[in-house]
Parts: C-alpha cells; structure tokens; sequence
C-alpha cells in the first residue's frame, strides 16, 4: 500500500537537484537520523500560486516547513503520508547524520542510517547525499 502511494509520485529528475548542496535550498523532504529516532523535515506547497510576495514577510518559507520526529518502524507511513506536493524533484530524498553525535552514539546512529537508506530503496525512494552531491 505504501509504495502503491509513493509510485505515484513521479521518478526523480537530476537535473532539478543534482546543483544543490544546502539544505536551506533543498524543497523535497529530508531527513536527519539520530541514534533511535529520525526527523522528518518537509516542505509543504504554497497554497497561493501568485509569484507575489512569494517568500516575503506575508508568505514566508519558514511558514510551510513541518518538522516530525519519528521511529524508524513508521517510516513508510510518515513517507506515504506526504503530499505529493512536497516532492518537486520527484521521488528522491536528502539525508544527514544528526550534528554534535556524541562519539559513543556514532555507531547506532550509522546502524540507523543504514537502515534508513534500505527501507527508503525497498519504498522505491532514491536517496541524495547533499554534502557529496551524489545518490546513495
């Protein structure tokens, strides 16, 4: 079921994300693992379609940006959950490592992102290292 609702999100195209190295410029979701938790960062769509004021102080970005803390377990229905959208690049995702990880945290969260980055390929979702400007 959840991949039947991913698929309908259309396969993701390079050329509109393979330049962008931030995620202050990234507009598809993203994630942030930590050692037993992950964050779900999205973008929601301006509802107003006029270009006018887009970003200024009455339709600010920060507005539209939903942050969700979730388990690993529930990561294919946080996924099917987004709106189709909150993926302009098509199906690909960022992810990152959680920053200050205590040493002795490292590797659980390595575990997680490993786990992480299987369960996003087995739901048909690419995923992007924005930091090395490549696919994982």
């Amino acid at each position: 079921m959840q991949r039947q609702q991913l698929d309908m999100i259309p396969p993701p195209s390079k050329n509109r994300y393979m330049a962008i190295h931030t995620f202050d410029e990234w507009q598809n979701p993203y994630i942030t693992v930590q050692a037993n938790m992950l964050s779900l960062h999205v973008l929601l769509a301006d509802a107003n379609t006029n270009p006018y004021g887009s970003g200024g102080i009455l339709r600010p970005i920060g507005a539209r940006r939903q942050e969700l803390n979730i388990s690993l377990d529930k990561l294919g229905d946080a996924m099917s959950a987004i709106p189709q959208t909150s993926w302009p690049y098509g199906r690909v995702i960022a992810i990152e490592e959680a920053h200050k990880t205590p040493a002795s945290a490292e590797p659980a969260v390595r575990r997680t992102m490993e786990t992480t980055i299987n369960t996003l390929s087995d739901l048909g979702i690419d995923v992007y290292d924005l930091k090395e400007g490549k696919l994982q």
